[in-house]
């Protein structure tokens, strides 16, 4: 069992200090986690739009010299627009391709890619994944030819719910692509964490851990301030620092190691708290996790 972050978890500290990819490379190491996961907003630094190959080779170079693994690479996708718009999809395909051959650079054999983020009220997702599919089949194909594996996320608004998920990977059938289990965000359809992620494990790829704190809608008389949202059936969330929240961040753990996913797990940290203490109070509940269940074990 391998500590990870997200860069995305420093995206308030980086849009206040300005700081490079290498200097939260650095916090990251100082922190003590064992992993860095990019995002393609890693791509923040200016150079990489000039020569993103480049960019990749000197951003893993950095955190070999630090002793720091990349464990994946996450970027965004909208395949419900490609299924709707021809020209769009080629585009997608050929940034996917892209983004592939810089995860190559990067050192990392993992690549999460988005597979769209909403749809119109009353719209049947079934046909829609079936039509999504050939083109994730292909992304997946030309990864795998560079020994990279891609998996896709229980995120963006639709693909919370963990039947979409399995129809999604019954439909592209390629051992190659595969699930990032998000523990945290089934809550975004009112899903149960634990019986997400006893859906995920045959699939699970990557894993991100969070943390939220939750209302129901009829239970509050005023909505609160403070980084609230809705999720999708009116519910109040709002992330927080691992170990504060609802999310039975222990048990998924436990379980996804039971069923045979032991590698990163990866903080993604979207709270309204000050950052970097709610990193490092993340990180300190991590490593209690894991020297609890390692006992255990």
């Amino acid at each position: 069992m391998k500590l990870g972050i997200s860069n995305y978890s420093f995206s308030k500290y980086q849009r206040a200090t300005g700081c490079s990819m290498k200097d939260l490379c650095d916090l990251t190491k100082k922190i003590g986690f064992d992993v860095i996961d990019f995002t393609q907003n890693a791509a923040m630094d200016a150079t990489i739009a000039e020569n993103p190959i480049a960019t990749a080779k000197e951003l893993r170079a950095y955190c070999a010299e630090l002793g720091l693994e990349i464990g994946a690479y996450t970027v965004g996708a909208d395949f419900f627009k490609a299924v709707e718009d021809g020209a769009f999809a080629e585009q997608l395909l050929d940034e996917l391709f892209r983004q592939v051959d810089f995860a190559e650079a990067l050192g990392v054999h993992k690549m999460r890619h988005d597979l769209g983020y909403s749809l119109p009220e009353g719209t049947d997702w079934r046909p829609i994944v079936e039509k999504m599919a050939p083109m994730v089949r292909k992304v997946t194909d030309y990864a795998a030819s560079k020994g990279i594996a891609t998996c896709s996320e229980n995120h963006g608004l639709f693909f919370q719910e963990p039947e979409r998920m399995e129809a999604m990977f019954a439909a592209v059938g390629s051992d190659n692509y595969g699930w990032l289990v998000d523990i945290g965000n089934f809550m975004c359809a009112d899903v149960d964490p634990i019986e997400g992620v006893r859906h995920a494990i045959p699939y699970v790829k990557h894993a991100h851990v969070k943390d939220f704190l939750y209302f129901k809608s009829e239970e509050l008389e005023i909505t609160p301030e403070g980084g609230f949202f809705k999720n999708r059936y009116g519910n109040l969330l709002r992330g927080t620092v691992l170990g504060h929240g609802v999310v039975p961040v222990i048990e998924c753990i436990r379980m996804l190691r039971k069923g045979g996913y032991d590698d990163v797990f990866t903080l993604e940290f979207e709270g309204a708290e000050e950052n970097l203490p709610a990193i490092e109070a993340s990180y300190a509940y991590m490593r209690k996790i894991q020297a609890y269940l390692e006992e255990k074990n």
